[in-house]
């Protein structure tokens, strides 16, 4: 062996060592600078909401400003992949949910990155129930009427979402799949754009996610049919659940959480974690939450561990449902 490759691999070495060396500091004094906090939609949608609240709480528990950058793009597997190659020292992390994170990976065959490989899952912050809403002036006024008509027209109808593997697509192609309706697929870069296109009437129905829909069902801008959960909500108690309203085989919750490059040192996470867990236990924080319609996870949900295995779950749960969905 020559001397250049001894002196070389004797650098890496050395490099390797001071680095583990080093973690245990520097993971002991974090966080000294600004925290980025990747949204994978636009600014306004759901994920975007849940994110900002409780990032807000978080910051000032961390002692260090939390800014949202939000990235648009493929169903939120932009920023995903970006998030997924970001320098894992916890100072770039993703507000993940059921379709970056779950249903991406049955979507996209060629996924730059794995949900339970790439991420180092740090807290479950909010459950999402699943709504199906439509325009103000969409002719049906119940869920049954509903059913009936789009099974009528469903190859003439619009239907908005906000990117193939995103929430709103998945959970409508779940319910496409149940009523055997082939509506028109438009996308959005995000469910607040998409919101807008339904409240505006340019689109006919779209899934969404419950907290990116109550100021507008509130305000009378648009229809909520059902909720599609085995209870009704709180924030909602007059919208019917989809069992009550006949269509009992139509259920979706979707999730929102934290998660942190592989390889993010398990202190960092710690300390993550509990800046979460702080937030959600917050009464202010709270009820911004139940009053969004947000389901709020235990205690024992909101592990690092609990997260790692809901994932591994709802993989499992998507991937036979969605292998060959269409992409529209």
């Amino acid at each position: 062996m020559n001397l250049f490759v001894r002196l070389l691999r004797l650098g890496r070495f050395t490099l390797a060592a001071g680095a583990a060396l080093l973690t245990p500091a520097l993971a002991a004094d974090y966080p000294t600078r600004t925290i980025t906090m990747i949204v994978p939609f636009a600014a306004g949608g759901p994920t975007d909401v849940i994110a900002r609240i409780v990032a807000q709480h978080m910051s000032t528990t961390l002692g260090q400003a939390i800014v949202i950058e939000n990235v648009v793009g493929a169903g939120g597997t932009t920023a995903t992949t970006r998030a997924a190659r970001a320098t894992p020292d916890g100072y770039t992390l993703i507000t993940g949910h059921m379709g970056t994170h779950a249903a991406a990976v049955p979507l996209y065959p060629k996924l730059a990155y794995h949900p339970t490989k790439d991420f180092e899952p740090v807290s479950l912050l909010a459950g999402t129930p699943i709504l199906i809403l439509a325009r103000s002036d969409f002719p049906a006024k119940d869920l049954r009427e509903f059913v009936t008509y789009v099974k009528a027209s469903g190859d003439k109808l619009n239907q908005a979402h906000a990117g193939v593997g995103s929430v709103s697509h998945v959970s409508c192609q779940l319910l496409k799949s149940v009523l055997d309706i082939k509506p028109t697929g438009v996308p959005f870069n995000g469910t607040g754009p998409a919101m807008n296109a339904l409240v505006g009437k340019q689109v006919d129905f779209m899934c969404d996610q419950i907290v990116n829909a109550v100021p507008q069902i509130n305000g009378g801008t648009i229809k909520a049919y059902a909720i599609a959960t085995p209870d009704r909500n709180a924030s909602q108690p007059d919208l019917p659940t989809t069992t009550e309203g006949g269509l009992p085989a139509f259920k979706a919750q979707a999730w929102n959480a934290i998660f942190a490059p592989k390889g993010t040192p398990a202190p960092i996470v710690a300390t993550l974690n509990a800046a979460a867990v702080k937030a959600l236990d917050d009464p202010g924080v709270r009820k911004r939450l139940l009053d969004l319609g947000s389901v709020i996870p235990e205690p024992a949900e909101r592990t690092p561990e609990a997260l790692g295995k809901l994932v591994e779950a709802e993989i499992a749960k998507w991937t036979p449902v969605l292998r060959d969905a269409a992409a529209n």
